[in-house]
């Protein structure tokens, strides 16, 4: 498979392009490899430590993949933001998280400002790439910072937020290790050579996802460490997506679903035009791929459709697309390490064939949610943890899933929970009760929508609809808020006053006639 480490790849292929951003541009490895370690060893000089946790919110650039890099080598968590976030979002994720630092650029600065303020972060560890108000310029960090590793490399982790079922997101959090930054790497590049299909050295990965987002961000960093170019897309467009496909030859990319649609969209004489011989895996995930759109993009580019199963705790599934074909829907058998148990209701674990909550386990990736213990225990059982999938697995051991919690809502690969869209429309005085549901759209999957009844003396009409999708967009980011608003008398509840949330999305899926 070749030597691991991104550092052992600049030394060895000091002049083989790293990364192309969106411009065009290119760094080398060694290029790349001396900003990584000016960085380090900056973040150092301001007084950074080990077990501290530095945040960036930035687009799809360079510096975002330096500061992965830096973290990766001096012991601290990385946090990387979603920029879609609304900065109220964004600060209690700073605050959550205990940053010590912020990194971000122009196109995110006023939600950088406004969130660094209500975090009351430390002004002397602002830093921006460009001009921002009240952030120090990034180059003031390198200046005169040596390009050589720090004396004493020592790995870090990524920290990511995920949304909960409850109210806030949550911080997945792993212990620190203390190994060697490339020795700890080693197994995860493994993993994803495995998975993915894709063996170190001279390969070229186009990132077509945001780097904040789980997997386009752990891919790219693993893609550096197994010695990969990688070519950064700036916004994603399906046919720019073809082009760059053909002009750097690229060999593999992650999609999701959503992504298929726009691509298969495309007129056949723009899909013909552009070659794309060259890919040899195309990976996709985060959402559910309908049988026939995955079928149509095989018949188009091979047997290269790799899908996997899994989520930011840890562990899961894979199936190649030559298995795919022979049990369509599958999302495949457990990955090398990983385990999979599908209990019932009574938590006896359940026979071929039948449907039960979807549990995993991977040894080595032990988290917790930080500064929610409930919701560690309450998603665990006997080292397996579950994020709410119901599915089966067949006699041979391949994973189907056949439904998920009542409350995700899966958006063009987006993972939305509804009990924050939910808290932030009560607090409307016009709201007595509402619940959040996802409902079918040909494009995205699924929607939000909400689902309302007014208070006494309060009139549901067009205009308040409107006036609580402004409430929301207010407060919320972009991606999160309804839709669509419906108002009824009274919403289904049980005795207990649980809310009946998936009868209420299954009234809107059955009269489509299709289902999660």
């Amino acid at each position: 498979m070749g030597e691991m480490g991104f550092w052992s790849a600049a030394q060895s292929n000091p002049d083989r392009c790293a990364v192309v951003d969106g411009s065009g541009s290119e760094l080398s490895f060694a290029e790349l490899a001396a900003r990584v370690n000016r960085l380090a060893n900056g973040l150092v000089s301001r007084g950074v430590q080990a077990g501290d946790c530095v945040a960036t919110l930035l687009w799809n650039r360079p510096e975002w993949l330096e500061l992965a890099l830096a973290s990766a080598q001096s012991g601290t968590y990385f946090l990387p933001i979603n920029w879609h976030l609304s900065a109220s979002e964004v600060a209690y994720i700073l605050a959550d998280s205990g940053a010590t630092a912020l990194v971000t650029d122009e196109r995110t600065a006023q939600i950088a400002v406004d969130a660094a303020e209500q975090a009351a972060l430390d002004p002397d560890r602002r830093f921006a790439v460009g001009a921002v108000e009240g952030f120090r310029d990034v180059n003031d960090l390198v200046a005169d910072q040596p390009s050589t590793r720090p004396s004493e490399p020592r790995a870090g982790e990524v920290m990511l937020y995920t949304s909960g079922t409850t109210g806030r997101p949550k911080g997945i959090r792993r212990p620190l290790s203390g190994a060697d930054p490339e020795a700890a790497v080693t197994p995860m590049a493994g993993l994803m050579s495995s998975i993915f299909a894709v063996p170190s050295g001279p390969n070229v990965q186009l990132v077509t996802g945001p780097l904040y987002h789980t997997t386009p961000g752990s891919i790219a960093v693993l893609g550096l460490h197994m010695g990969h170019t990688l070519v950064l897309m700036d916004r994603w467009d399906a046919e720019h997506t073809l082009q760059l496909i053909e002009r750097h030859r690229v060999t593999y990319l992650h999609l999701v679903p959503t992504m298929f649609q726009r691509l298969l969209s495309l007129p056949a004489e723009v899909r013909q035009r552009y070659d794309t011989s060259s890919l040899r895996s195309v990976v996709h995930g985060a959402a559910p791929c309908p049988v026939e759109v995955k079928r149509r993009m095989i018949d188009w580019w091979g047997p290269v459709i790799n899908e996997y199963y899994g989520s930011s705790e840890g562990g899961g599934t894979s199936v190649r697309a030559r298995e795919w074909l022979e049990r369509p829907g599958t999302v495949g058998r457990p990955w090398p390490g990983s385990t999979i148990s599908i209990l019932g209701d009574d938590g006896e674990e359940c026979p071929a064939n039948r449907p039960g909550a979807v549990y995993i386990k991977m040894p080595g990736f032990d988290f917790q949610y930080h500064n929610a213990p409930e919701k560690t225990r309450e998603s665990s059982r006997g080292g397996f943890f579950t994020v709410g999938d119901i599915g089966y697995l067949d006699e041979d051991g391949y994973l189907f899933l056949s439904g998920r919690s009542a409350e995700l809502i899966i958006s063009g690969g987006v993972n939305i929970y509804p009990a924050e869209i939910e808290g932030r429309l009560i607090e409307h005085p016009a709201v007595a009760d509402v619940g959040v549901i996802g409902v079918p759209n040909e494009e995205w999957g699924e929607e939000v929508k909400a689902v309302v009844q007014v208070q006494d003396g309060a009139s549901a009409s067009s205009e308040l609809a409107e006036e609580l999708i402004a409430h929301c967009r207010a407060g919320l980011a972009r991606y999160k808020v309804p839709r669509s608003v419906e108002f009824r008398d009274q919403l289904p509840r049980t005795d207990a006053g649980k809310l009946l949330k998936r009868q209420l999305r299954d009234e809107y899926w059955a009269a489509t006639g299709r289902q999660l």
